[in-house]
């Protein structure tokens, strides 16, 4: 068993952690808002912060919202370099779990190997059910050797472990997820709403295509939100909006056109704009329905 770290507890940290405690592993936990005591009850150790983290584990995981945040927990003030001793010998992995820049990442992962550690990005998808139930789809951008090391306690948070490639390829393959994921949200609720306005039954509808070729994980979860008006948030569309950012930046330095995924961005922005950065990301149907002054209507039996 290992001693891991683990930093950001947040909708998907917290049960990530949970589950590597009910592993085995020691977990030595921090988090901005405080850890809370059902985890310090599970076994956690608290840590005020990740540079106490580093000092006492092995494997450092970070599970956080953006790009700075990330920057800040390794290079910043009282963060994880501040106990990394350089060729040490005392080779230490550190993950990275969050969703961020995948050029950002390369020069995370050039900064650790410069220190002679080892570096690992590791983003998911399956939001909070996923993080929960422990089926998450882990994309891994490392070394071999190194992910021989960390897959069995990825196999502890996810079922669809893959190493993608070198460091920034789980980057690059979560942007990827991104783009399919809104995409095909953004269609369930333009699919939707049309079919709202022309009168017809959209819990029908939804359940006639399920059984067909537009059937998805889309248009049964996220559909089932949008007809139900349930935008509590899985997966919020701040962090979705963030992620599309990521995609376009990202496709603008490859000289990549992706005209598809900037106007789903759009369509995120002005749910934000509206008040909905905290809405689930089904809630895209909802700047759809304010183009179209209609909202989508359950039918009544």
């Amino acid at each position: 068993m290992a001693n891991i770290g683990f930093i950001g507890l947040g909708i998907m940290g917290k049960p990530m952690a949970e589950h590597l405690i009910k592993g085995g592993h020691t977990l030595f936990l921090h988090t901005r808002s405080g850890v809370t005591e059902d985890m310090v009850a599970l076994g956690g150790k608290v840590c005020m912060t990740p540079k106490e983290v580093t000092q006492q584990a092995d494997i450092i995981i970070t599970m956080l919202p953006d790009t700075p945040d990330v920057d800040r927990v390794l290079f910043g003030k009282n963060g994880v370099v501040a106990s990394l001793i350089p060729d040490s010998g005392q080779r230490k992995i550190i993950v990275d779990m969050s969703s961020i820049s995948p050029l950002e990442t390369q020069k995370f992962a050039a900064k650790m190997n410069e220190l002679g550690h080892d570096y690992v990005d590791a983003p998911v998808s399956g939001g909070d059910v996923g993080a929960q139930n422990a089926t998450l789809t882990i994309m891994v951008g490392a070394d071999a050797e190194v992910f021989a090391k960390v897959k069995p306690i990825f196999e502890l948070m996810g079922q669809n472990v893959t190493l993608v490639g070198e460091n920034g390829a789980g980057q690059i393959c979560k942007v990827a997820n991104q783009i399919v994921v809104s995409l095909a949200i953004e269609g369930v609720a333009e699919a939707l709403l049309f079919v709202s306005k022309a009168g017809v039954d959209p819990e029908k509808v939804q359940k006639a295509l399920m059984g067909g070729f537009a059937a998805s994980k889309a248009l049964e979860v996220h559909g089932g939100r949008m007809i139900n008006r349930r935008f509590e948030p899985g997966f919020k569309i701040d962090l979705m909006q963030k992620d599309l950012a990521i995609a376009l930046t990202s496709a603008s330095a490859l000289g990549v056109s992706l005209p598809n995924t900037a106007s789903t961005h759009e369509l995120h922005k002005a749910c934000m704009a509206h008040g909905g950065a905290k809405w689930d990301n089904s809630a895209i149907v909802k700047a759809l329905e304010i183009l179209s002054n209609h909202e989508i209507q359950k039918h009544s039996e």
